[in-house]
């Protein structure tokens, strides 16, 4: 691996003007707060209490249509990364590797799946910190599963923040929660360590810091495919001279650990969004399934873009991982609440509205929508493309 690291330090350190200072402990700053956004973002107790009076509806119901396929579509469990690619090659490249190069990679025999992505390297009191700058959406399948399934990995690279290896994080002593200056750049804040299974590799940002922070684009290469067969050799020569690449072993499993028990099952696994709506709603009595099934569309296009956002919130009902660890339930009875599953997600968004008096209705209802994210604007838009819902699959 020797070999990797030092093209990894000298080659994608090109470029890479910012250095990590390393200062002494008592000069680490503590971690920086942030806004962690208004969707489903306040646990309760830190919800602010709006004073002024709610304004009338202002959004056009014409322009609001309900999905007419999506919500009798079957729910799809799991959230981004649950089907896990890990790579079995891992490649560095001196310059930009060309989309044809990338193509012809993917063609090779054994070879399922290819992506690209940027890397830089910086420094910390002269140790060589090596990282992927990645998109976390495109990124977190080429992830061990545990580490795919972890919001707070995701959340953080959202968040513009520094996810480190466990074994970096040991090797180098560094502290969770602590903001590192960039020479020259921007703080990073570690907020989280994971097992990321890549050789070499310190740590893992967001595409838009590696940016900032000078990263070489398009020159890392991850390969799966069957494992053990893809041609290592045949993929070096396609890069072409000065290129590194390294085979990685199967993702290491822990022992399997004894099935939670099963529980009651809250709504179980309906075979449709529809169905899961309609029982969710029982969960709060009072509470129609077409406020579900607007915020379903207005979030996650009822699954299809289950986060993480901008800021940070995750899975089809876009919970803020916070709000999630006191309104989060379990909604099929397999023993978790998953943030990233419809049928924990969809019953768990209406425990947290019936906690804020969805089931009154009227203006109550209104009140736990805003709860929900904090915009006048967007109640509108929820109510009025609930009430489209009611009249397009009127019984």
């Amino acid at each position: 691996m020797t070999g990797l690291a030092v093209v990894i330090v000298s080659v994608l350190a090109m470029g890479v003007a910012a250095i990590v200072t390393w200062p002494d402990a008592g000069a680490l700053a503590a971690g920086a707060s942030r806004a962690d956004g208004d969707v489903a973002g306040d646990v309760a107790g830190d919800r602010p209490r709006p004073d002024e009076a709610l304004p009338a509806a202002r959004a056009t119901t014409a322009a609001l249509v309900p999905d007419r396929t999506l919500p009798s579509s079957a729910p799809v469990a799991g959230g981004p990364g649950v089907q896990v690619t890990p790579p079995r090659l891992l490649a560095i490249s001196p310059a930009t590797v060309p989309a044809e190069t990338l193509r012809k990679i993917a063609t090779l025999p054994h070879v399922q799946k290819v992506a690209v992505t940027d890397g830089g390297a910086v420094h910390v009191s002269g140790t060589a910190l090596r990282l992927l700058a990645v998109d976390p959406a495109q990124f977190r399948s080429w992830t061990p599963k545990r580490v795919a399934e972890h919001p707070e990995v995701w959340s953080a690279l959202a968040r513009g923040e520094l996810v480190a290896d466990s074994g970096t994080i040991k090797r180098l002593g560094m502290a969770l929660g602590v903001d590192y200056q960039i020479d020259g750049g921007p703080r990073l804040r570690v907020a989280a360590s994971a097992s990321l299974g890549l050789p070499d590799i310190d740590g893992l940002v967001s595409r838009d810091v590696g940016q900032r922070l000078g990263f070489p684009g398009g020159v890392v290469v991850l390969v799966h495919g069957d494992p053990g067969k893809v041609d290592r050799d045949a993929v070096a020569r396609l890069l072409g001279k000065g290129a590194q690449v390294v085979q990685i072993g199967a993702e290491s499993e822990r022992p399997p650990k004894a099935a939670a028990p099963q529980g009651q099952a809250l709504v179980g696994r309906p075979e449709s969004y529809l169905e899961l709506y309609q029982r969710s709603a029982t969960v709060c009595p009072g509470l129609s399934w077409t406020v579900l099934a607007a915020i379903g569309q207005v979030e996650s296009s009822h699954g299809r873009n289950n986060g993480p956002s901008s800021a940070g919130a995750l899975g089809p009902m876009q919970f803020m991982p916070a709000t999630w660890k006191s309104y989060g339930v379990d909604g099929d009875g397999d023993g978790k609440a998953d943030i990233w599953s419809p049928f924990d997600a969809v019953p768990s968004a209406a425990t947290y509205l019936c906690a804020n008096g969805a089931g009154q209705g009227g203006e109550k209802l209104r009140k736990s929508v805003w709860f929900y994210n904090h915009s006048w604007d967007y109640v509108n838009k929820v109510l009025s493309l609930a009430d489209a819902y009611a009249r397009t699959y009127a019984s």
